[in-house]
């Protein structure tokens, strides 16, 4: 097939990119600079000019394609209601152009909107959080008949260049000499290796029905506490409890994500896709030492 993606050169996007060129797919891949154009081009995509902020590059882009990943986000948390209209507008630029074709769309969410415990993909998202624009604005596709498919992926995506959540918890151990988790860190973090997250994008790829859910997720759920004892024995720094406002003058930003309490299963992903991961868990890879090199 020809695939447009969207997000190929971020850190989940360019290993759905690889898995789509190593499976003999042809990539029409969307960058938004000239360093994403070099990288696009480098491993081996052609190359879109545009951004998610332009719809008439979106759908130029779809309009092309045999199908669509739509991988992008923008990660900026200070203007994060803002970056997720902007996602959903983006979604629907795609969708216009594949409306009445029956090609696929696979559009990129997060199991963080869902409260079940645990979270499985039959689980509507939730309405107060606003990533909840992206499932809102591939259903209303699906209800005009566009064949599109949700991925859900779990907070902490992890790898080689990974420079999400973790890094972040890894930078404020090293910067305040002290690794933190809130109350008893039982909190549970679901997660997934980028290499099999983009495995499942590969392969949810030929299962796309209009409405269906899929969660790329590795493990269901590791105790936030395990997680900064690591990062507490890997810096040589004390590893502490705190609540309340103590927690929150820590943590900043992120008190909401370290009490997070996320369990997300993916048993129907599994049978449905046929796809296992294969790649080390979170606290494997953080053993390994690279993130704090």
């Amino acid at each position: 097939m020809h695939v447009f993606l969207t997000g190929g050169s971020g850190f989940i996007g360019s290993a759905v990119l690889r898995e789509l060129t190593a499976a003999g797919h042809t990539v029409l891949a969307l960058a938004r600079s000239d360093a994403a154009a070099q990288a696009l081009g480098a491993a081996g995509a052609q190359v879109l000019r545009g951004s998610l902020e332009e719809p008439a590059s979106l759908r130029r882009g779809a309009a092309q394609a045999d199908a669509v990943i739509h991988a992008a986000f923008i990660h900026d948390f200070s203007k994060f209601q803002e970056n997720c209209q902007i996602d959903r507008r983006a979604i629907e630029a795609l969708g216009a152009a594949l409306e009445g074709t029956q090609r696929p769309l696979l559009v990129t969410s997060g199991t963080a909107l869902i409260a079940a415990r645990p979270a499985t993909e039959a689980d509507p998202p939730g309405t107060q959080v606003p990533r909840v624009a992206t499932e809102q604005a591939a259903d209303a596709l699906a209800a005009r008949g566009v064949r599109v498919a949700v991925m859900r992926l779990p907070p902490s995506v992890h790898g080689d260049g990974d420079h999400g959540f973790v890094p972040h918890l890894i930078k404020l151990a090293r910067d305040t000499g002290v690794a933190v988790y809130r109350d008893a860190g039982a909190n549970l973090w679901p997660a997934v290796h980028r290499l099999d997250a983009a495995r499942a994008y590969l392969a949810a790829l030929g299962h796309v029905r209009a409405g269906v859910r899929y969660h790329a997720v590795g493990e269901e759920g590791i105790p936030f506490r395990r997680i900064t004892e690591v990062i507490g024995r890997r810096l040589g720094v004390p590893v502490a409890s705190m609540s309340g406002a103590q927690a929150d003058a820590h943590f900043g930003w992120f008190a909401h994500f370290a009490g997070f309490d996320n369990p997300a299963a993916s048993r129907a992903t599994r049978e449905t896709l046929k796809w296992q991961p294969r790649e080390r868990g979170l606290v494997e890879d953080l053993e390994r030492g690279r993130y704090f090199s």
